[in-house]
Parts: structure tokens; sequence; C-alpha cells
């Protein structure tokens, strides 16, 4: 994206994510959700004009994708270094799928996201996203495995177990043993 090509422009746009991801957590707890949050309630939150928002996001739809990429990429990056630990490729794979929910609900912006009133919207946003899917699949090489991959751990934001315990029994008795035995497409 031509909105990260040097470091002012990077740490302008980083500044709008920021107040944005802010927005996020509060529109969870007090208003409408992800999608009440307007472009100009980010200019607000940054400090800037909202031209200047629209300069770097061209809509709330771009907004919206460059939080989601920046933050999938964050958490992509601490759910690898969680699973790395781990020697057996099937418990590295439950123990990614775990992280990365609990890696979610840990940060209230991104959490925020999950929330009944902005469910549709971020489950059809992650489907379609390929950072989201690039992440998963390295997990799981084979494609159409990354992509229910990303539908299983979308699913278990939006509709959690009802503990801890539980998501780790559905996780390791259902799905890792559907894509540690998945067979590679034809």
């Amino acid at each position: 994206m031509s909105w990260l090509a040097d470091d002012r422009t990077r740490l302008a746009a980083e500044r709008i994510l920021d107040a944005a991801g802010e927005l996020f957590t509060d529109s969870a707890a007090h208003r409408g959700g992800i999608g009440a949050v307007a472009m100009g309630d980010v200019a607000r939150a940054a400090g800037c004009s909202r031209a200047t928002v629209y300069r770097y996001f061209a809509d709330r739809h771009e907004l919206h994708l460059a939080y989601v990429h920046r933050e999938a990429r964050r958490v992509g990056g601490l759910v690898a270094a969680d699973a790395a630990r781990v020697e057996d490729p099937q418990q590295r794979l439950g123990t990614a799928i775990l992280s990365a929910l609990a890696r979610v609900r840990e940060a209230p912006a991104l959490s925020a996201w999950f929330a009944r009133a902005d469910a549709a919207a971020t489950a059809e946003m992650a489907l379609a996203s390929p950072v989201v899917e690039a992440l998963v699949r390295g997990v799981d090489t084979d494609p159409l495995a990354a992509r229910w991959l990303v539908r299983v751990i979308v699913s278990l934001l939006i509709v959690p177990g009802r503990d801890a315990a539980e998501e780790r029994a559905l996780v390791e008795r259902f799905v890792v043993p559907s894509l540690s035995g998945a067979a590679s497409p034809s």
C-alpha cells in the first residue's frame, strides 16, 4: 500500500489506527459496536482532521481492513512464537489455535470485533482477508484447510465454548485430528 511509503506516512497511519483501536474498544462497551465508529470520531481521537484520515484511508472499510491486517500480523507473530515452543506437530497445531483465541480475547480492541453487533461483518472480513489466510497457512499449508481453520477460529471467537477446558477439548478432539489427517488436495 502506498500509505506505508515512508516513515512519516507510516507513523501518521499508525497513529490513526491506534486511535481507531481505542474507539473500537469503547464502541463495544458503550455504543453500537465497530460499525458505529465514524471517520470523524477517528479523526478527533487521532488529533487530526477528517481530510487527513481520508488521505490515508479512502473509506471506513479500508480503515477497518488496515486495522484488522495490522492486528492479524501482530497476533500472528505472537501465535507463531507460542507454537514454536512445542515440538510435537499435533500439539503445536492445537497450541497455535488456542493461542490465537487467547491472543485475540486478551486485546479489547480485537475482541470487540467479535461482539454480536459486529460478528457477521468481522467473519466476512476474516474469511476474505489474504493476510489472515496467509497467517493461518503458516499453521497448515493446504489452502483449503487454512480457510477452514480461519472459519473454526472465527466461530470460536464469536460463539465461545463454556470455558477454556471445553474449547481445548473441542480443538484437541475435533479440529487437530481433522487437520492432521487431512489429505492433500488432488
